[in-house]
């Protein structure tokens, strides 16, 4: 007597799994490679174009997926990712990070006006205009500012 072996939901352990289904923009790339590789002449390298499509569908659904699809080289697309991750990331960080940070608290009817100064034994200073603050909030600020939250 065979016994299969079965795994949770009733389907065999050797039975291959159905692959998902293709997204619409990983299809339309696909077919924009294909279409390419059927009229090129020789060898050439892949268009600038098809790599940079290529780039985002990995960014988005990651490299071995991508690769996988297109029939491109992992490590050449891996390469042009982390490329123009660190390009990103080194004109972002630069042009993104801010000098100043206001954070605009709505005022609420009834409460006062507060302007708080903190200065610990280390130095460290803090200082904080607050319309419309309620005691908890002040209390519960002044706590993180002491037990070393900042």
């Amino acid at each position: 007597m065979a016994v299969d072996a079965v795994a949770c939901g009733g389907q065999p352990l050797n039975a291959r799994k159905k692959t998902a289904e293709v997204p619409a923009d990983v299809e339309a790339v696909r077919r924009r490679f294909e279409e390419w590789r059927q009229v090129r002449k020789a060898h050439p390298p892949i268009p600038e174009s098809l790599w940079a499509a290529a780039v985002r569908l990995a960014r988005r659904y990651g490299v071995s997926r991508t690769a996988r699809t297109l029939r491109v080289g992992y490590y050449s697309l891996q390469e042009r990712v982390e490329r123009e991750t660190a390009c990103a990331g080194a004109t972002s960080a630069t042009l993104s990070e801010p000098a100043f940070l206001e954070l605009a608290v709505p005022v609420r009817p009834g409460t006062g006006e507060c302007l708080v100064e903190w200065e610990d034994a280390s130095g460290a200073k803090m200082r904080v205009h607050l319309p419309g603050l309620t005691a908890p909030e002040l209390v519960a600020l002044s706590r993180s500012f002491w037990e070393g939250q900042r």
